[in-house]
């Protein structure tokens, strides 16, 4: 519902900020590696996640789009909800948990507090294949100033394709343009040779 509240930060503490935006606080829960990450100013933007149950509604904030990206796979695991995906991004770098589950390093997860040898390995087998066809980094480091390739490799990704593979097929698209072609012409160029 919300993707992100930029405003004054209010107030801040390791579990959790309020940024007034609009003259409405927002109190918002972060990890460890979001409030570590906070810039010292007083404007703040956070990506945000909103968890609606009956009864109520909490907000999660990052201090990136990786960071969310990476919140929201974790908790599509079976078994692993809001409260313990924050624990697992405040009790180990985003770039760790990713490097940790497409290497199978069902030790070092199962450090992390609440995560048992079984929610491991459940990790490992659900999100494995996922980061791998992702690619390397592609979580933590997102591009600031995107090109129309840029953008259609990722609308490719999340339309299910391998980064590889979609990456070959627009270097083609490109080469065989003779003008510079928009985001959906690329990608329908693409799709047409995937």
């Amino acid at each position: 519902m919300y993707a992100y509240i930029d405003g004054k930060l209010v107030f801040r503490c390791p579990t959790y900020v309020v940024i007034e935006a609009g003259g409405i606080g927002y109190h918002i829960n972060i990890s460890l590696n979001t409030y570590a990450a906070l810039p010292e100013h007083e404007r703040c933007k956070l990506y945000t996640w909103l968890h609606v149950k009956e009864d109520g509604h909490t907000l999660y904030g990052f201090i990136d789009e990786g960071e969310k990206r990476l919140f929201l796979h974790l908790i599509s695991v079976s078994g692993i909800g809001p409260n313990t995906g924050r624990m697992i991004l405040s009790s180990i770098t985003p770039a760790e948990i990713q490097t940790a589950i497409v290497k199978g390093d069902v030790p070092l997860i199962q450090r992390i507090k609440g995560i048992g040898p079984k929610s491991a390995q459940r990790m490992i087998l659900e999100l494995q294949d996922k980061l791998k066809k992702e690619g390397p980094d592609s979580l933590i480091s997102m591009p600031s100033h995107n090109t129309a390739k840029d953008e259609a490799l990722s609308a490719l990704v999340m339309l299910g394709f391998a980064k590889s593979t979609a990456e070959k097929a627009l270097d083609t698209a490109i080469k065989s343009a003779a003008e510079n072609l928009s985001v959906e012409q690329l990608i329908k160029i693409a799709l047409k040779s995937l």
